[in-house]
């Protein structure tokens, strides 16, 4: 048999995205297929525990990725020869399961063990950024963030919300999702949704920002309707710390982000310490909510630095 580095030429790749195969068929299966479209190999036996737990949880991360990559499972109590001369090209099949992913004819990556969906998810992820792709979930959420960002908030939690049925874990759909029926006016059903995560995905950076954001338009609508009565306060007393943290989120409210974070830093300036650093939790909270990317959060963070260091 030609080494399995090489296919023969004019091999072709299989068109099943998941399939059984054998020592007679891998040069067509893998090797071949490979040259198309990265395909991960499933090395198991009938006897193996792990086996029964990682093939289904392997099936399930490439019926995902929608064509992108390929899964052959091969059973190496059925397949001696094609194990013995594997391991000659220093394939480790001691143990299964051993998952082998192959691109251009070549072993590109390997793991050992049943790991879990969100390991085998991200070794998946690795593979197809490494042969130029990446998962059809992601095409989906830069979709949904495109939307977002150009202010379609119907259209976006449609794409976030056909993600969340895909990946009911993925933090980024949820927090889109909240982020959305927000926007929406939908305040209610954004809480409804947040509450109801899962702990791994509850505490997640995107979905406390999305919390943050729900609590200050939340305590900035109380608060807009009370500007006057703290600018009147500050005039009076430019030392009264409750009414410049209340002027800032009120500001926020009203979608000045710039006076907001000033409001604050200008409290801080003038008492860091007052009710154990309230300004700047504000401070802290707003960033949280705005996210770290936005030009308010980045003007913010530097002039906070500026007062913390000067």
């Amino acid at each position: 048999m030609d080494s399995v580095l090489n296919p023969a030429p004019g091999g072709t790749a299989a068109e099943d995205i998941i399939k059984d195969s054998d020592q007679k068929s891998f040069m067509q299966d893998v090797v071949a297929a490979s040259r198309q479209v990265p395909v991960l190999v499933d090395f198991w036996a009938t006897w193996c525990g792990p086996c029964k737990q990682l093939t289904p949880t392997l099936e399930k991360v490439v019926r995902a990725a929608g064509g992108r990559v390929r899964l052959v499972k091969i059973d190496i109590d059925q397949n001696r020869a094609l194990v013995q001369q594997l391991a000659q090209l220093g394939l480790p099949l001691q143990s299964v399961p051993t998952v082998a992913a192959f691109w251009q004819g070549q072993i590109a990556d390997l793991f050992q063990g049943a790991l879990p969906e969100s390991e085998v998810k991200k070794f998946v992820e690795n593979l197809l950024k490494m042969a130029g792709g990446q998962m059809p979930s992601a095409d989906l959420l830069a979709e949904a963030k495109q939307a977002a960002e150009e202010g379609d908030f119907q259209g976006a939690l449609e794409l976030y919300g056909a993600l969340a049925q895909q990946e009911p874990e993925n933090p980024a759909a949820m927090a889109g999702v909240a982020r959305c029926l927000m926007e929406l006016g939908e305040e209610d059903q954004a809480a409804q949704v947040l509450e109801s995560l899962p702990p791994k995905v509850a505490d997640h950076a995107e979905v406390s920002a999305v919390r943050s954001a729900l609590e200050l338009a939340k305590a900035g609508r109380e608060a807009r309707g009370k500007l006057a009565e703290y600018e009147a306060r500050l005039a009076a007393d430019p030392n009264d710390h409750e009414a410049r943290i209340d002027l800032a989120v009120a500001l926020n409210a009203a979608n000045d982000r710039v006076a907001a974070a000033d409001a604050l830093l200008e409290s801080f300036r003038r008492d860091r310490a007052w009710n154990d650093g309230a300004a700047r939790k504000q401070l802290l909270k707003f960033f949280e909510a705005w996210g770290f990317e936005d030009p308010a959060t980045k003007a913010g963070r530097r002039k906070l630095s500026s007062l913390l260091f000067s």
